[in-house]
């Protein structure tokens, strides 16, 4: 097993071939002590030589006669507040008497092969039992007479350890938990930079780096939802750490909702690191016999940079997390028409643009929003999952039916959790909308948040999109969600459950997910959040792939998909090719570029292929042809991070087949100088002693040249060439071994 115990000294030790995670139990209050994590260590009979105690001035101490006991100087596993510890807690219990002390002491562990599911949670898993071991510590309060688990599990080919935590209510009286993180580390020193997911609307996921201070540094969403301002993650990584070599710490939360990652610096160097649901108004009773189960997150140590981090991470949610039919296979390429027709459009305009993508390989058509009620617009209509007769007058059933004929697979949008108020829905539940008594409702986009706290609502939508389902050949739904939760109060709750609601609410959504897709196993799903707004591992194991942003915007999206790689794999990532001027932002860019974009991901388009001329129609079925041929290297390859646009006027990454035979560079231009020097970009991923040709170059390159020397790129800029600088160009370089 990759757990090994050293039960005289009560030390756990966690390892494989890459990675080593130690812990102890502390002799006197049976709490739990973080030893050591970070590169794997040679497992020993004791590891007692690594404890760090020394008396400090002006401590609080949590035993007479022992000046080393405060808990304000021993790294912890899953600190609590007020028993000597003065920074952040993990977890906060709120007493029946109204004390927030609490004192969880060690009374075992479990050990076993295989990893357990969550309770009405996603998390990563295991399809044999051998791929992972897992350890469960299980702590005791007497006066609360409830149970603290802390699950731990690792993979033994994966430097992959996750964490969630279980909290059992074994009294006879109900108590209030006001935190329940799911991990908490203490690191020895403070000399690390932390790396998260910054945006907002439109500009997703840009990489952000700041260095370790003194005091709290956190991200954080209270909006319902992860946000499209920050992303649940956050690494450390060391200030000397690059993309390709360096130690990095990754931590990760399988989750949906409200959630909280921080680090906390203290005056004596150490790092706290914590992750899991925001405290921010959570407060959940749990009652006699009831258990609360915080979120799964998944920590990652690499020694190689943080691409060595994301590849880890691209590995497991791809094989791990993703779940189901579309798991492991090539996603079709589809075709969009919301930027084509936005909500004006017939079923004769639709076939239009159908046919034409049809004869241009395009393999799936998805009719966008407006198709029901009287949706003409964004301010009607949302809850009403009946058919615009007006615009459809065959139906969703006749509409799909026409475009499978045209041998097309056929997809829908819904926005299964909004509601408009001219609704037959609202009119008929207008309580089934969040919002506080007494006070005035927000809307975003016209629209209203339905409460999925509550299981009549959930039952309700499943119905209403079964109907619609059932009637029509459907192969995709586009899951959309536009809008954050304002005024959080539910009328389905009592006022001592208010406090549950954001939760419940991200439960409600999983479970509509989980039962749709336990009734359409083979549909592909792809989440959306006004593009990028709720982009986590938690949909991931719902629905594949997540649309990445609203801004389709070929520059702007190396910014977008370059940060979504630090965490999330390649055929996660929604990505299309759309018109220009760009609809988002005005910018013009060149197909070819477009496409040298969009091909890292799932790839499709989102434009009006009618009205492209014949020049550009010949263009689109040579890209779709291109991709149909590398679309199993673009999906499974390992992707390299090669040049940061942030800090660059240029871009580049890649993806290298499983076995080193094949490589796909995309190299783009984001602003040209003139007269500019040559240049190279340094590849990664090859076989040092393999042979490779290189398309558009002559010749061959061993692959250790490719990497040390780098790819030699055209002089473009050369006047004697005759050719001229160009803004927002780019170039794909198809690297193949030479036998």
């Amino acid at each position: 097993m990759a757990i090994r115990i050293n039960k005289k000294n009560k030390e756990f030790h966690l390892y494989n071939d890459q990675v080593s995670y130690i812990f102890r139990v502390l002799e006197k209050c049976g709490q739990l002590e973080q030893v050591y994590y970070g590169k794997k260590v040679h497992h020993r009979s004791s590891f007692k030589h690594l404890i760090e105690r020394e008396p400090h001035t002006a401590s609080c101490n949590m035993f007479e006669h022992d000046d080393t006991s405060s808990l304000e100087f021993i790294k912890q596993e899953y600190p609590s507040y007020g028993t000597t510890d003065f920074r952040s807690p993990a977890y906060a219990i709120i007493n029946r008497n109204g004390s927030h002390v609490t004192n969880f002491q060690y009374i075992g562990y479990r050990l076993f092969q295989g990893k357990r599911k969550l309770t009405q949670l996603p998390a990563t898993y295991v399809e044999e039992y051998s791929e992972a071991d897992t350890l469960e510590i299980t702590l005791y309060d007497y006066v609360l007479q409830a149970k603290l688990i802390v699950s731990y599990t690792i993979y033994n080919r994966r430097n992959v350890i996750t964490r969630h935590v279980t909290f059992v209510n074994e009294g006879r009286e109900s108590f209030y938990i006001d935190t329940a993180m799911s991990a908490s580390v203490d690191f020895p020193d403070d000399v690390y930079e932390m790396v998260y997911l910054n945006g907002a609307w439109g500009r997703e996921a840009h990489i952000q780096t700041v260095p370790l201070a003194k005091g709290v540094q956190s991200i954080a969403s209270a909006r319902g939802a992860s946000s499209h301002q920050f992303n649940p993650f956050l690494a450390l990584k060391r200030p000397e750490t690059t993309e390709h070599s360096g130690e990095v710490y990754g931590f990760s939360l399988v989750y949906s909702g409200n959630f909280l990652a921080q680090a906390e610096v203290d005056s004596f160097h150490t790092t706290r690191v914590m992750l899991g649901i925001n405290p921010f108004q959570f407060k959940w009773k749990l009652a006699q016999g009831e258990i609360f189960q915080t979120p799964e997150c998944v920590m990652v140590y690499s020694d190689r940079g943080l691409n060595g981090m994301s590849q880890t991470y691209h590995d497991l949610y791809r094989k791990r997390l993703v779940r189901g039919y579309w798991r492991d296979q090539n996603r079709p390429i589809l075709i969009n028409n919301w930027e084509a027709t936005y909500f004006n459009f017939t079923e004769d305009s639709i076939l239009k643009i159908a046919k034409e993508a049809q004869r241009l390989g395009i393999e799936l058509f998805v009719l966008d929003d407006g198709w029901f009620g009287k949706r003409n617009n964004a301010k009607s209509s949302l809850g009403d999952w009946y058919v615009n007769k007006e615009k459809l007058p065959n139906g969703i059933k006749g509409l799909s039916e026409k475009i499978t004929a045209l041998g097309m697979k056929f997809g829908l949008w819904f926005e299964p959790e909004m509601v408009c108020k001219d609704s037959r829905l609202y009119e008929r539940h207008p309580d089934w909308v969040l919002s506080t008594p007494n006070r005035p409702m927000s809307h975003g986009r016209n629209q209203y948040v339905l409460d999925f706290s509550r299981e009549e609502v959930v039952e309700t939508i499943f119905n209403l999109m079964c109907k619609v389902i059932d009637d029509a050949q459907i192969s995709y739904i586009k899951w959309d969600m536009n809008r954050n939760i304002t005024e959080a109060y539910s009328l389905g709750l009592s006022n001592k459950h208010q406090g549950e609601l954001f939760h419940r609410y991200i439960l409600g959504v999983y479970k509509l997910y989980e039962k749709l897709i336990e009734r359409f196993p083979e549909i592909l799903f792809e989440s959306c959040a006004s593009g990028g707004g709720r982009f986590d591992p938690g949909l991931l194991y719902y629905a594949p792939q997540t649309w990445t942003s609203d801004d389709t915007d070929a520059i702007e999206r190396l910014y977008i998909q370059y940060g979504t790689s630090l965490v999330y794999p390649i055929n996660s990532m929604g990505s299309h090719v759309s018109a220009v001027p760009n609809h988002q932002i005005g910018r013009i860019t060149p197909l070819e570029t477009r496409a040298n974009v969009a091909y890292f991901g799932t790839f499709g388009y989102e434009l009006d292929v009618t009205t492209l001329s014949d020049t550009e129609k010949q263009q689109v079925k040579q890209q779709i042809e291109f991709f149909k041929k590398k679309s199993r290297l673009i999906s499974t390859g390992t992707f390299y991070r090669l040049v940061n646009p942030k800090d660059n006027d240029h871009s580049a990454w890649m993806i290298v087949s499983e076995n080193q035979s094949e490589a796909i560079v995309g190299y783009y231009r984001i602003l040209v100088k003139p007269n500019d020097g040559y240049r190279r970009i340094k590849l990664d991923g090859l076989h040092p002693n393999k042979r490779y040709a290189v398309s558009g170059k002559e010749g061959h390159y061993y692959g250790s040249e490719l990497m040390n020397i780098g790819l030699i790129l055209n002089n473009n800029h050369d006047v004697r060439n005759k050719q001229k600088p160009k803004d927002f160009s780019s170039e794909l370089f198809i690297i193949t071994e030479i036998h």
